[in-house]
Order: structure tokens, then sequence, then C-alpha cells
């Protein structure tokens, strides 16, 4: 059964003239109004959100003929029912190949900016294209996709209701960002409860969001509403995990993009909408539970030259650590709590 993630889905949303009018002529979709997220959606002024974009950037995402053996989708490493994310440290791509990094969540990333766990893509339209042509994901060619995609008589009719065009790379960049950018999570416990409903949230997780805000200054980097500063911090995750395993291997996070050495090992701060169904975490999936990272940020990080000034020991107790775990528990939202 198709997934129906919102109100504007595709489905639902007819084109203000008959017939398959040209994409400019079509009615613009209104992302409907989510509980607790107040937050402008920024669109971009050429890739206006359509009905026929979405559906055909659905399509696209969970098809596997966007990968070079056809073996993988975007929905193979950003599950719906775990906040489109991934349930392993580093995903399989085409050919068995597995990745470097853990699949960040696609939850919210409408809000976003500079995207991918380094900031090295601008915008959603750029994003999307980067996974379909990396070697250890999909491993496609931009012209290989485009007559994989020629091919197919259902994508070219679906490309031509879109963008009056056949299939091409640009059109999938905006049609899969259309969709993404439907893909929002709020209407949680902790959003019922600041509206007022003081059922909503337990006492544990009304005790961890005090923490959340004051002693744990979670809030530094993880602000409300969408619980991300959408920036780079480096925590010390590259450096704990190089001294788990003997190696000096190190991932140079954001200062591989910027150049600047004192950027060596950030990464971006990821929203925590969602955050109990996107384990595991962190940029190489290399904590298992919620209760893991909280430990590890109460310690105060992994000590390392270019960790960040906001990163030290927070003393918290093992209930205070409890209690913020159910707060975070309590930022799921109801959108994707069904399987496709």
């Amino acid at each position: 059964m198709k997934l129906l993630l919102l109100t504007c889905a595709a489905s639902l949303v007819s084109c203000a003239s008959g017939g398959n009018p040209a994409p400019d002529a079509q009615e613009v979709v209104r992302l409907p109004f989510v509980a607790g997220l107040d937050l402008f959606v920024p669109i971009p002024e050429d890739n206006p959100l359509t009905a026929p974009k979405i559906a055909l950037g659905e399509k696209l995402f969970f098809d596997p003929m966007l990968s070079r053996d056809r073996s993988v989708s975007c929905s193979s490493c950003h599950l719906p029912e775990y906040g489109f994310s991934d349930t392993t440290a580093f995903s399989r791509g085409a050919s068995g190949r597995i990745g470097v990094r853990n699949a960040p969540a696609l939850v919210n990333r409408a809000y976003g900016r500079a995207f991918f766990w380094d900031g090295r893509a601008a915008s959603l339209e750029e994003q999307v294209l980067h996974p379909i042509r990396d070697s250890l994901e999909m491993d496609l060619s931009h012209a290989q996709l485009a007559r994989r995609l020629r091919a197919d008589i259902s994508y070219r009719a679906l490309f031509r209701e879109a963008f009056r065009r056949d299939p091409d790379s640009t059109g999938v960049a905006r049609a899969l960002a259309s969709y993404v950018r439907t893909l929002r999570s709020g209407e949680s416990p902790y959003d019922l409860a600041i509206q007022g409903d003081s059922a909503a949230m337990t006492a544990d997780a009304r005790r961890g969001l005090a923490l959340f805000t004051g002693k744990g200054r979670c809030t530094a980097c993880h602000i409300p509403p969408n619980f991300t500063d959408e920036l780079f911090h480096n925590t010390g995750v590259t450096a704990r995990s190089a001294a788990r395993t003997g190696t000096t291997l190190r991932d140079p996070g954001r200062g591989a993009v910027t150049g600047v050495a004192d950027h060596t090992g950030a990464f971006k701060t990821p929203t925590l909408r969602d955050v109990a169904r996107t384990g595991p975490y962190m940029h190489d999936g290399s904590f298992a539970t919620m209760k893991e990272v909280v430990g590890f940020y109460s310690r105060g990080g992994e000590p390392n030259p270019h960790l960040s000034a906001d990163i030290r020991p927070l003393h918290l107790t093992p209930d205070e650590r409890a209690d913020v775990v159910q707060f975070l528990e309590s930022l799921t939202g109801r959108q994707f709590s069904r399987r496709r």
C-alpha cells in the first residue's frame, strides 16, 4: 500500500487546470501544519512543491532501479519505520559494498541546511544525487540513470507530467528533494505537553526535559523545535572509536570540506526528532543506544585537540541520565509509526 505520509500526499492534490499542465501552471502544494514545528520550510524558487513531483519522488525513493545492480533503493538505507534512517552502523550498497558513515535520518531535513554529516551539499537537490553516483552506495552515473529511466514507459509519463520533459538527473534531484521535504515529524508527546496536555509526558520525561535544558546544557546544540543548530561540532566520537579499535584511522568530517584545521572531526548536529527510532547513533554508528550516547556526553565526550568548547563533563547521575533518555523518547512523532 502506498505510503501516505501527509495530508498533502500527491494523490490528494489536484492540478489547477485539467490534463497535464506545464510545471509552472501546476498547483503548488502547501505543507500542512505539524504540531510543534512552527519553522519556515525553505523551498527553492526553481523547485516549488507540486503533487506530480512529490509522487514521482516517492516512486524514485523506493525503486532499486536507481542502483547499478538494482539491489538497493534510497529506502534500503532510509527506512520509514526508523525515522528514515538505517538500523546498522554502515549501510550495504550496490554489489554488497559497505559505506563508511552511518546513514543520517531524513526526518525533518526540510528544515535543514548544509547536508550530509560533513555538510558538503548545499541543498537537498544536491544531496539526493550523491548516493546515486557514489560507488559505495548506488553506483550509477547520471547518464546511466537517465538512460534507464527513459527506457521505462511509466517514468517517461511521470517526468512529463512533473516537468514536461523526459527523465534526466535534474528532474530526479528535484523530485526526490520534493518528496524528502514532506518527511516531517512532530505531534510527539513533548509537543502535546508544551501545548498544554499535562498528561502527554511522563514524570520521568518532564524531569529529563528540565535536565536537557538545564544541567545537561543539551540545547547549546540541540535547539528546539527541531532540536538541532544545523552546525558542526567535534564531540570526540572519532577519537573514541580510534581509541577503542587501537587504530589511527580518522574521519576529518567537516574539516575535509572547509580545509580549516579546527573543523577536524566535527560533524553535523542531527535532529533529535524521532531519535528513539534512529539508532545506532553518531556519524559512525558506534553507539547502539541512547543510554550510551547520554553517558558519553555526561563524561564530557572524548578528549582530542579539536574538541568543541561546549563539550565538557556534565556529571549526570544514573537516574538523571535515565530521565534524559525518557525525554528523548518523548520526541517520537506520530507520522511514521507504520511500515510502508
